[in-house]
């Protein structure tokens, strides 16, 4: 079967989604150990070098579930001949694209930075394809960060659909929250219009980040918890069952009900 998809640029860089995986293990990790057998995570779209899968199985063994099982997922079959020689226990790699030419159903999907070459129009159909490959329970995410991995936003979905969106950053960089939008995954990046919803959530953002100013004489850390605390009155920020909650706050995450941020319809 002829892979589904198209060759990315590759650009990949030790640690560049590593807030994503800390994410990941912290909110999914209790599925993943749920797992009766070994839990299969699918790294999609893994790039020109094989660190990102290196990384997610570490930091997945480590924070999850210490018998996560991970494939890396290439379209490029240079890419994954020269994968190859870091296969090891628990570490596979393919060539393929959103077919998915694997064994069994993976509990968890992260393709970072893979739909930012894609039309919006296609988001749907491949969020749809890769949801229906998910073993029950399991999770896709979805989004893009940039190059050293201080900024991301990603997707969560299930089997149901999209379900929530986190905004993650190293709080030292940031300027203002709305710094955040030229990362924005490929279903919203362009929504960033008066009159969208991600677009009133990213000025709302920045106006608490401006009201919270004081705070920044204790960190910017408490200046982002209190931005958070002053945006939940308007807006839904997930619970920690779901990617909030105060621990994740504190790393420089929040995360919204994607119901929230939904596109309107055109």
């Amino acid at each position: 079967m002829r892979p589904v998809g198209t060759v990315t640029r590759g650009t990949t860089n030790p640690n560049r989604l590593r807030r994503m995986d800390r994410w990941i293990a912290a909110v999914h990790g209790p599925a993943l150990r749920r797992c009766a057998a070994p839990p299969l995570a699918v790294d999609l779209g893994y790039g020109a070098a094989p660190w990102t899968a290196v990384e997610l199985l570490t930091r997945l063994r480590a924070g999850a579930d210490p018998r996560t099982e991970v494939t890396g997922i290439e379209i490029e079959p240079a890419r994954v001949a020269a994968a190859k020689p870091y296969e090891r226990d628990g570490l596979t790699f393919r060539h393929g694209g959103f077919e998915l030419p694997l064994d069994r159903p993976p509990l968890l999907i992260r393709a970072a930075n893979v739909l930012r070459q894609y039309d919006e129009e296609r988001v749907p159909e491949v969020w749809a394809r890769l949801c229906r490959a998910l073993a029950p329970g399991g999770l896709l995410v979805e989004g893009t960060c940039d190059e050293i991995g201080r900024r991301h936003v990603w997707v969560a979905l299930d089997g149901e659909g999209p379900r929530t969106v986190t905004f993650a950053t190293r709080l030292g960089s940031l300027d203002r929250p709305s710094d955040l939008a030229e990362r924005l995954p490929k279903a919203l990046i362009h929504r960033n219009v008066p009159g969208e919803p991600v677009h009133a959530f990213l000025r709302d953002f920045d106006r608490a980040w401006a009201a919270a100013a004081p705070y920044a004489s204790l960190g910017a850390r408490q200046r982002w918890l209190r931005t958070a605390r002053d945006l939940s009155a308007d807006w839904p920020l997930a619970d920690g069952a779901h990617g909030g909650g105060a621990r994740r706050l504190r790393q420089g995450e929040i995360t919204v009900a994607w119901a929230a941020l939904r596109p309107n319809a055109r």
